[in-house]
């Protein structure tokens, strides 16, 4: 029999691999805070089951769209600090909301932990097939001559795609209306009905309309043109301060515990070096260009200051 000093070594003996398989041991939920067929959305769904197989448990996608990303980013930030619910995100919502907003109800360098840079993708101007607008200097002419009614569409209020549009009429000193819809996919379907004429759209959510011949590219957002649709200018080879894309990050709820932020960050690791997601990913129109995890902070701070200058002299604020 052994003695209490025995066993209680034992029980000590056996606590880190007691923790070390307790994380984690029931489904984890990667919420969207955006609709379905956004570009983040589609990351997600990609993403999850890779990660699920590499941490050994289920990862869900939940959407939680609302307030421009805010409902379901502050679900995250003010929930469990457990590790299982997790924020699959992009920089229009995490980045340029506190400017846009008054009260976002989050702050993103405090309220959460900066887990994985996925990648990027530039947003596309895009008109239906039979429309008149070909090109950026078709664009620029219709708005010229009709100022205030050639109209665009976007994905909401405050998105990177809403202001794409403000910077164009700045730099090329016209008046389009912006036409906000909840969610790109919503906006996508109207440009596809000619119900309105123009629409900014992230290359992961328009590619597959694009490559069918469902809608017609005119220009991308990205500085250069980009290797997956050479044939697509940019829309900075005529206006070089329109630039803006989206990129994509995993975030956590700050107060999750040091073991389950390095356990999070070694799966994506992973997860992103896997040569199916990776190109999976890349046929979506993502460039993976890695961003080190001591960079990430320096990341999104230089992605606030950057917009809130964008919002600012658009004039775009919402309460």
């Amino acid at each position: 029999m052994k003695s209490l000093l025995q066993l209680i070594t034992l029980f000590i003996a056996s606590i880190p691999i007691c923790y070390g398989q307790t994380y984690p041991n029931r489904p984890i939920n990667l919420v969207v805070p955006q609709a379905a067929a956004g570009t983040n959305d589609i990351v997600a769904r990609l993403i999850a089951p890779a990660l699920g197989e590499i941490l050994k448990t289920s990862v869900i996608v939940e959407n939680r769209p609302g307030a421009g990303g805010n409902i379901g980013t502050q679900s995250v930030g003010k929930g469990a600090k457990d590790g299982y619910t997790l924020l699959l995100t992009i920089n229009s919502a995490q980045a340029i909301n506190p400017a846009l907003y008054k009260n976002p109800g989050f702050d993103p360098m405090n309220d959460f932990v900066f887990l994985s840079y996925i990648g990027s993708t530039p947003y596309v101007l895009v008109t239906p097939p039979n429309s008149p607008l070909k090109t950026m200097a078709d664009v620029i002419a219709a708005a010229k001559k009709r100022p205030g009614e050639l109209s665009y569409a976007s994905a909401g209020n405050g998105t990177i795609s809403h202001l794409l549009g403000a910077m164009i009429n700045t730099s090329a000193n016209v008046d389009m209306q912006h036409i906000p819809y909840k969610g790109v996919s919503p906006a996508i379907n109207d440009v596809l009905g000619a119900q309105v004429p123009l629409a900014f759209a992230s290359l992961p959510s328009a590619l597959t309309y694009i490559r069918s011949g469902k809608l017609n590219a005119i220009a991308m957002s990205s500085p250069k043109r980009s290797p997956l649709a050479p044939e697509i200018p940019a829309i900075a080879e005529t206006y070089p301060d329109c630039v803006g894309e989206v990129w994509v990050g995993l975030f956590a709820p700050t107060g999750i515990s040091s073991d389950i932020i390095k356990a999070l960050q070694s799966a994506m690791e992973k997860v992103l070096s896997q040569a199916d997601v990776r190109e999976k990913l890349v046929a979506q129109g993502l460039d993976l260009t890695p961003v080190p995890t001591s960079q990430l902070t320096t990341k999104l701070k230089d992605e606030l200051i950057k917009w809130k200058k964008i919002v600012k002299d658009s004039g775009a604020h919402l309460d």
